[in-house]
């Protein structure tokens, strides 16, 4: 016995002649679901999705497993086979789509119109469809996806009811057609279509006055509900009727006189089934392309394989009913590998067949063949797709002439020189919707089971759904593969884009379109030139001066080439600097293996490197001129205006020069690698990064014992005791500072032990071994020569300040404080003298003088932070904080503690919880970091 399922009215089960009785909404809601489905497996959490919502989420899944298994009862009495079959993923409802009514109302409509167009048999299939409704469809239902589908199956409704129209109106029974649409137009006054096929009937049935009232009644209803005027087909109908217009006779019951096209072309490929996210993206292009959309060409631009194809399906077969005159939908082949880009010829004569001119009737150049299709659709409520554009060139002549029309195009171009256009620019997914798109392709039950390797390998494609597409592939046609042997296989770099390979889905291949084209055109030879260059770099941005460096060409030159390649989506925007998505970084870099020799690779990774090392080391001079004697490559004039630019620069180069660090410490030129690790230490340490340099350092000095540059070795090293020391390890900062006095001494170099004798003091002063402190202290002041290094000196005696206070010799510590303070040039640097004010408040406030320990903070901080010495600046209003706080300032001292550790969790020297730990307490322990500082 067949089981037929009736929703479009009432909601009905029957087998055979006999009702089966269902209660419960949720077994009613999932039984629509699958049955909108019938015959095809439905996602288990789809299901979940739209019955359960956000409700009851961790026991969803099994109250649907319970609801399946209570249709089964009660479905299962009443046929010969399992009804709803569990398949992996989710369920599957064993019906013909016949035995639905929607898909029978359907599948009848679509016969009815194929009869229609060849002229006999319409009537009864549009009669038979039609009869299948018996009221609103899944009234029963209330949730968003059922009133979507009631909607969608209404609007379909709707137009078949008004394609019958167009049928009887040709077939001469107008009288009958104006007693139904009058009902019709009254219940939807603001569908067009009915209302021109109303105005006809009248005019036909004589009652011209009575069609021009109609038209009247519907103008005003559409201005004072919507703010338009009627659309251009009703309007010459109106003009029609006004003129008594002989083509609105009917001459003979056969003639077909419809207001607009009778069997308008339906071209969109098959929607995507795993289409997951880009709500907001949805959201845009709907109103984009509704009848108040703006421009009427939408362009979704964006990397190959990140979704722009489906995301225009997608949206298309949404607003598909908002354009009774069709849908073209036409594949320019832009990016195809192995295809050609279709001319616009090409496309111009696919798109006048679509409209139903062809053959000798279709124009023989270009331009006769663009005149034509623009005057075709010149009054037309038409939708194109022009999917995967190559360039602006291609797409000019596609563009309809009607303001009723809408173009939504995609390409990897911004194609931004399209004029009276709207972009939008897609990018990867974010992790979540990635995972959820993962699930859709591969099962919820497999990725379930593995949520790290799911994680990992959303990360490793990088958000974009072509890769996650081809991983859904693989696992779909391996059950037996797991997530984590794939997550092992793309993990590596060098097998990546084979993995991302499936069938004929490629990651290499999209790119590599991209990287031809580029090639083709003269323009963009650059561009194609730099691309396989930069994949030289492991850095995770690329600017135009380093790029420039690499290239050895022109600032201009590098920049133009660079954007170039951002138009050609083969690189991503950011502020003064372009990065790769990883998966085209890889294709980089297999290309410079392949197409660079191995000298001009070297050449270039070299002339980048030193770039960086040249740069740093100027800013290094600026930050600390007392600190950098020998620079390890000739420096340029500044490019730096100030000591504010080149903090600037830092900041934003942060990540590229420990990058450009670590892949020089594994390259070829140790004397390069050394000389820009060195470079690294001021400008990280005015920022507060340089407790995260103790692996780069520990690496340099390995280099630089290898080839015996004790010089280097003992700056690395006393580089790294000072990390050590500001990590609060002690005893591994004096081991290395030790090791720094020894090979100072090897290099021949001993005064430069001054600063080695310095760190010594900091430390043993910061444990308290005082008398020892000082002593080292002492000793850095006989040996450094203050006329050649008088910044040396006055730190010393900085640092002496601190061992005063901390013996309670409070005058001295004062005394030597004011002394550097009024010492201090006021055109020298600023750090220095915040860093004098800093020093002076700290002997004040041990002395228990607070408001002149305040005084002396307020000038610390402001000239630190003007400095730009972050770090120094965060100590400084710590203690400024602390007495504040003394002062009964409350407020004022919690916002300077605020503040210190902001700058600490900036530099990454507290996590965010041990932040959120310190803030909470009425009064703030001291953070280590600072207690690790003098």
């Amino acid at each position: 016995m067949t089981l037929e399922i009736r929703f479009l009215g009432p909601w009905q089960v029957f087998a055979g002649d006999e009702p089966v009785r269902l209660a419960g909404r949720r077994r009613i809601g999932v039984l629509t679901r699958l049955a909108l489905n019938a015959g095809q497996v439905v996602h288990a959490e789809r299901i979940l999705t739209d019955i359960w919502g956000e409700s009851s989420t961790a026991t969803a899944a099994k109250q649907l497993h319970i609801v399946i298994s209570k249709l089964r009862q009660t479905l299962g009495p009443h046929t010969t086979g399992e009804i709803l079959q569990t398949v992996p993923g989710g369920y599957r409802l064993a019906l013909e789509p016949d035995d639905v009514d929607a898909h029978l109302f359907l599948r009848l409509a679509r016969r009815a119109r194929t009869a229609q167009a060849q002229g006999a048999g319409a009537d009864a299939l549009f009669r038979q469809a039609l009869g299948l409704w018996r009221g609103d469809p899944l009234a029963e239902l209330t949730d968003p996806w059922a009133r979507i589908e009631a909607t969608r199956l209404e609007e379909e409704h709707l137009t078949v009811l008004e394609d019958h129209a167009d049928l009887r109106l040709a077939a001469g029974d107008h009288h009958a057609v104006a007693a139904e649409l009058a009902v019709h137009v009254q219940v939807h006054p603001l569908r067009e279509r009915p209302v021109a096929q109303l105005m006809l009937a009248l005019h036909r049935a004589g009652r011209p006055s009575e069609a021009l009232a109609v038209y009247q009644a519907t103008r005003q209803v559409m201005i004072s509900e919507l703010g338009l005027e009627p659309g251009a087909e009703l309007r010459r109908m109106h003009q029609a009727v006004l003129t008594k217009d002989p083509s609105l006779d009917l001459t003979t019951p056969a003639q077909q006189v419809t207001v607009g096209e009778s069997y308008p072309p339906a071209e969109l490929p098959a929607d995507t089934h795993t289409f997951t996210a880009r709500a907001a993206e949805i959201d845009h292009l709907r109103t984009a392309l509704g009848p108040t959309g703006g421009p009427a060409v939408t362009v979704i631009d964006g990397p190959g394989g990140i979704g722009k194809s489906a995301l225009a399906v997608h949206v298309a077969h949404a607003v598909a009913p908002g354009f009774p005159d069709g849908v073209i939908y036409v594949n320019l082949h832009g990016s195809t590998p192995g295809l050609d880009p279709v001319t616009p010829e090409q496309a111009l004569r696919h798109l006048l067949r679509s409209l139903g001119l062809d053959g000798a009737a279709a124009p023989a150049t270009s331009g006769e063949a663009a005149a034509r299709y623009r005057s075709l659709t010149a009054h037309s409520n038409l939708l194109v797709i022009l999917d995967n554009a190559r360039d602006v060139r291609q797409i000019r002549p596609l563009i309809p002439g009607g303001p009723g029309c809408r173009v939504l195009i995609t390409s990897r171009e911004p194609l931004a020189a399209l004029d009276n256009a709207r972009h939008l620019h897609l990018g990867a997914l974010d992790a979540a919707d990635a995972a959820a798109l993962l699930s859709r392709l591969a099962g919820p039950d497999r990725t379930r089971a593995e949520p790290q390797a799911v994680e990992r390998i959303v990360g490793l494609c990088g958000g974009f759904p072509l890769a996650l597409r081809i991983i859904g592939a693989r696992l779909a046609a391996r059950p037996d593969l797991t997530l984590s042997g794939l997550e092992a296989r793309l993990a590596d770099a060098t097998r990546r884009l084979d993995t991302l390979e499936y069938a004929d889905l490629a990651i290499r291949a999209s790119i590599a379109v991209s990287h031809h084209h580029l090639r083709e055109e003269p323009a963009g030879r650059d561009a194609a030139h730099l691309l396989p260059r930069l994949g030289l770099l492991d850095l995770p941005t690329h600017t135009p001066a380093a790029t420039a460096a690499l290239t050895g060409w022109p600032y201009h030159r590098a920049e133009a080439a660079l954007e170039r390649l951002h138009d050609a989506r083969l690189l991503e925007p950011g502020p003064d600097r372009y990065r790769f998505h990883d998966l085209v970084g890889l294709y980089a870099r297999e290309r410079a293996h392949q197409d660079v020799p191995e000298e001009e690779r070297a050449a270039a990774v070299r002339r980048a490197l030193h770039h960086y090392v040249a740069t740093l080391w100027t800013a290094s001079t600026m930050l600390n001129p007392d600190a950098v004697l020998r620079a390890p490559v000739e420096l340029p004039d500044s490019p730096f205006a100030d000591l504010a630019e080149a903090g600037r620069w830092v900041q934003d180069e942060r990540d590229n020069l420990l990058a450009a660090a670590q892949q020089a410490l594994t390259g070829p030129d140790p004397a390069t690698a050394v000389g820009l690790v060195i470079g690294l230490h001021w400008p990280f340490c005015f920022q507060g990064w340089h407790t995260q340099l103790d692996g780069v350092y520990a690496q340099a000095i390995e280099v630089a014992h290898r080839i015996g540059a004790w010089e280097d070795k003992a700056q690395l090293s006393s580089f790294l005791g000072w990390v050590y020391r500001d990590q609060g390890r002690y005893d591994d900062a004096i081991a290395q500072l030790r090791t720094a006095l020894t090979d100072w001494d090897r290099a021949g170099l001993p005064r430069r032990k001054v600063g080695v004798l310095n760190n010594l003091g900091v430390i043993n002063a910061i444990v308290g071994r005082l008398d020892e402190a000082l002593g080292h202290l002492e000793s850095g002041l006989e040996l450094n020569d203050e006329a050649e290094r008088p910044v040396a000196t006055a730190t010393l005696r900085n640092n002496r300040v601190h061992v005063y206070y901390r013996q309670g010799r409070f005058d001295e510590a004062i005394a030597e404080a004011r002394l550097l303070v009024e010492q201090a040039p006021p055109t020298g640097p600023l750090a220095d003298a915040g860093i004098a004010h800093g020093s002076l408040g700290d002997a004040y406030r041990h002395a228990g003088r607070l408001t002149e320990a305040a005084e002396s903070y307020t000038t610390a901080v402001r000239l630190l932070r003007e400095a730009g010495y972050h770090l120094k600046e965060a100590v400084s209003r710590w203690w400024f904080g602390t007495t504040l706080h003394g002062l009964g300032r409350h407020a004022e001292a919690r916002r300077q503690w605020e503040d210190s550790v902001r700058l600490l969790r900036a530099a990454r020297l507290l996590t965010p919880g041990e932040a959120g730990d310190i803030l909470a307490q009425a009064v703030p322990e001291t953070p280590q970091p600072i207690r690790n500082m003098l």
